[in-house]
């Protein structure tokens, strides 16, 4: 059996926060075969609380935290259909398709009475940042008014955040998670759940981008703004994330 933990939680983040996905699987290999376990549920059972949430979910393949993230999240469907597509993320757009699913959403949406959920869905979580935003102005061009006006008369409740959410995703991702982060840090209490979600599924991805909106839009530094709203192991896992402090 491995020697527990115990107190050295700074040793555990020390490592862990400074490996890539594929350093992270590796270790979950090697302990396994090492010790006959999981080095998930031993750290489940030696840390707690947002360190164990914030570590748990940064141990995991990006598709196991986009499922981890769906069970406690909003409209499955729309959901679990965003997470699971593979989507070519690249720049190129097809202006013919952003023309064509245009009018398909008009058709689901403010042509007919109620809202035909399965065409939002397929577009909305099939379709690239930059196609979305293609099928955005296609949209104001020939209908003269807003996709996500549109979203938002059509649409309620849990599937309506969620279109929003990927719209406003999709119109500047850095702009979208700086906001986020913001919200989650602003007034009395942070929202804990949503500033852990944020830096563990974008530091591998566009930290930086979402580091200069930060600094740019709030004049602090998103270092200095996690720094003052958390404390502990939680907050040197988080920083350790963030990198540098520019």
């Amino acid at each position: 059996m491995p020697q527990r933990f115990g107190c050295d939680t700074g040793a555990v983040i020390n490592i862990l926060a400074h490996r890539d996905a594929t350093q992270r699987a590796l270790i979950q290999q090697e302990y396994r075969a090492m010790y006959s376990e999981d080095i998930l549920k031993r750290l489940e059972s030696e840390l707690s609380g947002k360190l164990e949430t914030a570590i748990i979910l940064w141990m995991h393949d990006p598709a196991g935290r986009d499922a981890l993230i769906v069970k406690r999240s909003f409209n499955p469907d729309l959901l679990l259909s965003y997470v699971s597509t593979q989507r070519y993320e690249g720049l190129e757009v097809d202006r013919e398709m952003a023309l064509k699913d245009a009018k398909a959403l008009f058709k689901a949406g403010e042509k007919k009475l109620g809202t035909d959920e399965k065409t939002f869905i397929h577009i909305f979580s099939e379709r690239s940042r930059a196609q979305l935003s293609a099928i955005t102005s296609a949209y104001r061009d020939m209908y003269g008014n807003s996709l996500k006006k549109a979203v938002k008369s059509e649409t309620s409740g849990n599937f309506e955040h969620g279109l929003l959410t990927i719209l406003r995703c999709s119109e500047n991702p850095a702009k979208y998670f700086a906001k986020v982060l913001h919200k989650a840090m602003k007034g009395l209490g942070t929202n804990d759940s949503t500033l852990v979600r944020v830096i563990v599924t974008r530091t591998e991805i566009d930290m930086q981008y979402i580091k200069a909106e930060y600094l740019k839009k709030y004049k602090k530094t998103l270092n200095d703004a996690v720094h003052s709203e958390t404390s502990g192991h939680y907050r040197t896992f988080l920083l350790s994330l963030l990198g540098p402090n520019h």
